[in-house]
């Protein structure tokens, strides 16, 4: 089995004996950075991702109280077999203690199932599937930033309350686009719309023309579009081609900072979107998108970045607060730490591993109305943590009857 294209990065802080250093903690912690560095999502992900974990290293080195952290990388290709083989081989040959980002939602129930048989800790900041938090849930994952859920039901509702309640999908086949298309369509339904049908694609997808002219002779007042990155850019161009978008509105129910510089504001302005993280929403933001820019040639973080770095700084101090690197025992300390983060607020982390914070509704902006570059955001509305998410009651997740 070829296994992805692997990177490491050392950081060595000062050794120091630490005051009650566990087993584990004699040697070095390491966190392994598993994306998408050459497919349809590593402009979301990919070097960024590895780029903003960095980050997060250098800042815990002024508090690390003598910790050693290293930093390895690779690229799963959107392969969960891949995935799996490199999350083994981290495991077996290189101690790692925790894998980060996991893009791909196929891949990142994988490799979090796998974690959970070793009790070593999944950080799920870029997997958005919400069966990661439900019936997939573990001591040892935590899903940082959104989910399936929180995106397809605040856009339903956003939607549906201008009396966009006819939807068609277009929906990249796997475990991703099935969840963004069952979370959605529930919502909707609760606001007394309808899916009108649906074409399911596979990833890679690079001709929409069938589905595109399938979903404008359905009737529906919205095309949504259940995929990102690549896939999600061409479906938008195409549908601008065929002249669907003047008379049907388009609903990306998953579209990120990239994605709005790719497909450039006169194609995208108008488009509405839910977003935990925008560079310039305030100066924790900014100051972080500032430091990020000048290691990434001038690109702004995406919402996935941000969550890499919120949530390997968390994990960080979490173990050295635990003083292990036991997954579930990292986890509840986790659990049990009140989180204030300079990107994403007040963050709590629920009994089913999801990671609870504000939640933002945006409108990209016109080209008229940006003033510089990777200035694409609006502000509209703010989603209190408490409604972004789903309940715990809702999910189906099996260990919410023992943190009751």
């Amino acid at each position: 089995m070829k296994l992805g294209r692997m990177f490491r990065f050392v950081v060595a802080l000062a050794c120091v004996e630490l005051p009650t250093p566990g087993r584990a903690l004699d040697q070095p912690i390491r966190i392994g950075i598993l994306s998408d560095m050459s497919g349809p999502f590593s402009d979301q992900v990919g070097s960024g991702s590895v780029a903003a974990a960095r980050l997060a290293l250098d800042d815990f080195a002024r508090e690390s109280g003598g910790l050693k952290v290293e930093l390895l990388s690779a690229d799963h290709q959107n392969k969960p077999d891949v995935g799996l083989g490199i999350a083994r081989r981290w495991l077996d040959q290189e101690n790692v203690s925790a894998i980060v980002d996991l893009p791909n939602s196929g891949v990142a129930l994988a490799v979090a199932n796998l974690l959970r048989e070793r009790n070593r800790v999944a950080l799920a900041s870029s997997a958005m599937t919400s069966d990661l938090t439900g019936k997939f849930c573990a001591p040892t994952t935590v899903q940082w930033v959104s989910d399936t859920w929180a995106q397809g039901s605040a856009t339903a509702r956003a939607l549906a309350d201008r009396g966009s309640r006819l939807w068609y999908f277009l929906t990249v086949d796997y475990a991703l686009g099935h969840a963004l298309e069952r979370d959605a369509t529930r919502a909707l339904g609760e606001m007394n719309g309808r899916s009108t049908g649906g074409s399911r694609l596979p990833l890679g997808t690079s001709d929409f023309s069938s589905a595109l002219l399938t979903a404008q002779s359905s009737g529906a007042q919205v095309l949504a579009l259940a995929n990102t990155g690549t896939d999600m850019i061409n479906a938008i161009k195409q549908a601008g081609e065929f002249g669907l978008t003047p008379r049907m509105k388009a609903a990306a129910l998953f579209i990120q900072l990239s994605d709005i510089h790719s497909l450039g504001l006169a194609t995208a302005q108008g488009l509405q979107l839910v977003s935990a993280f925008y560079w310039d929403r305030n100066e924790g933001t900014r100051a972080f998108s500032d430091r990020f820019a000048a290691v990434m040639n001038g690109r702004r973080p995406t919402e996935d970045h941000a969550g890499v770095y919120s949530a390997t700084l968390a994990y960080l101090r979490a173990v050295r607060a635990a003083g292990t690197i036991e997954g579930d025992r990292v986890v509840a300390m986790m659990r049990n730490t009140p989180i204030e983060d300079p990107l994403f607020g007040i963050v709590t982390i629920r009994p089913d591993g999801r990671a609870v914070h504000d939640m933002y509704l945006y409108e990209v902006k016109a080209p008229s109305e940006s003033k510089r570059p990777y200035d694409y955001y609006k502000h509209v509305s703010t989603i209190a943590g408490s409604q972004a998410f789903r309940p715990v009651k809702d999910g189906g997740c099996a260990m919410k009857e023992k943190y009751k």
